[in-house]
């Protein structure tokens, strides 16, 4: 079976990589890729899969029946883009201004598009049920994950058994085509984003002993908040405090009655996670108080921490040896992005594993989130096959 797949996966090639560019001209931001899921569906309905459009307003579901009894599998893509203006001179550019794929679903999506065409194939052979979960923002919080979710999406469907596991593919660049990554239990970080309002009074610049300087209380705070890890996070766990924005409208004889501070705060475990909420705000709030300030404090809860499931992370690995040997799979270190695939293994034992994208030839590696991210388009014969077996291997190992 494993070169059967293999074969299937180099036979679907071109159309994937059609797929991916058409994908990648055309790019949406979150809840609005109208346009990409009318594409999902389309391509869909030609393997003989009937969607289920609208699940949280532009998401898309399909679902394979194996010809063999066994468990459900859910895999999912992501399908939105980012508020980035591609820089890039490809001729599949984007095409909407301010918009691109720089973070690869475009690669996701038609990745997830060909795994369907190969399990199409082999549907016979397949022990249980797959589920193609096409899901729209991940880049924008609450996460179209969450949303999904909320809509059923892990739920019983149409006759269709609830997903037993999910498993989810992201591409990265500094692995090289060819390559697989993947880690068990902790991997990817919480991301909360943190909004500090320090208020004390203004005024000129040469009489700072009638002002409550509101400028040097935010450099206080933001030493302060330092101690929030060095001194307070427990030493098996760690976490990031960073601040990447500092707004004071004053000048050079000016001192502002209103300094905003900007960060952000990552974390792989959930107690510990919203322990230091508690311990930002008091911080910010008690180091104002002492100059005669006040500090408003704004926590945004973002995405949890993503655990992968261990024994599902072991099939993954072991699965991943066989279908690309094991000089090319990857034990990852964990990665402080954040991803709303975390609220999927909040409910179900799922894995977020990495397929490598990056070009070993040209040596030059353009990072996710940035104008000039592309892939190495090979990756997406390894990306859709390594999937399909992936849905093959478990469902006839649990069978």
């Amino acid at each position: 079976m494993i070169n059967r797949i293999r074969t299937l996966a180099d036979d679907i090639f071109p159309e994937v990589v059609r797929l991916r560019r058409a994908i990648h001209r055309r790019p949406e931001l979150a809840f609005e890729e109208h346009e990409t899921a009318a594409l999902i569906a389309h391509t869909l309905r030609g393997m003989g899969i009937e969607p289920i459009t609208g699940i949280a307003k532009t998401g898309v579901v399909g679902m394979i029946e194996g010809g063999k009894p066994g468990p459900t599998l859910a895999l999912r893509a992501d399908i939105d883009a980012l508020p980035i203006q591609e820089a890039s001179d490809f001729d599949f550019a984007s095409e909407n201004p301010g918009k691109m794929h720089a973070c690869g679903h475009d690669a996701h999506t038609a990745s997830l598009l060909g795994a369907a065409m190969i399990l199409s194939e082999i549907r016979e052979e397949l022990a249980g049920s797959i589920r193609l979960i096409f899901q729209p923002s991940e880049e924008k919080l609450p996460g179209g994950a969450k949303v999904m979710i909320e809509d059923g999406v892990l739920e019983a469907i149409n006759g269709q058994t609830a997903p037993e596991r999910i498993l989810g593919q992201h591409v990265f660049p500094e692995m090289p085509v060819g390559s697989l990554g993947v880690r068990s239990g902790a991997f990817m970080a919480s991301g909360d984003e943190i909004y500090l309002t320090i208020r004390g009074k203004g005024g000129h610049a040469a009489a700072p002993h009638l002002l409550v300087d509101p400028v040097l209380v935010q450099a206080h705070i933001l030493i302060a908040l330092q101690v929030v890890i060095s001194r307070n996070r427990p030493a098996d766990q760690p976490s990031i405090l960073s601040f990447g924005k500092i707004i004071a409208e004053g000048a050079t004889n000016i001192v502002p009655s209103e300094v905003q501070l900007i960060g952000t705060f990552r974390a792989m475990d959930e107690e510990w996670r919203f322990a230091a909420h508690d311990l930002i705000r008091r911080t910010c709030e008690q180091t104002a108080a002492a100059f005669g300030a006040t500090c408003e404090v704004e926590i945004l809860v973002g995405y949890p921490a993503l655990s992968n499931d261990p024994a599902t992370a072991e099939f993954v690995r072991s699965a991943a040896i066989e279908y690309v040997g094991e000089e090319r799979v990857v034990d990852l270190p964990q990665w402080y992005a954040s991803e709303d695939f975390a609220w999927y293994t909040q409910r179900l034992p799922g894995v977020f594993y990495v397929l490598g994208v990056g070009n070993e030839a040209d040596g030059v590696t353009h990072g996710l989130h940035t104008p000039r991210f592309s892939i190495d388009e090979d990756a997406l014969r390894l990306g859709p096959g390594f999937m399909a077996f992936l849905a093959w291997r478990l469902g006839n190992t649990s069978a």
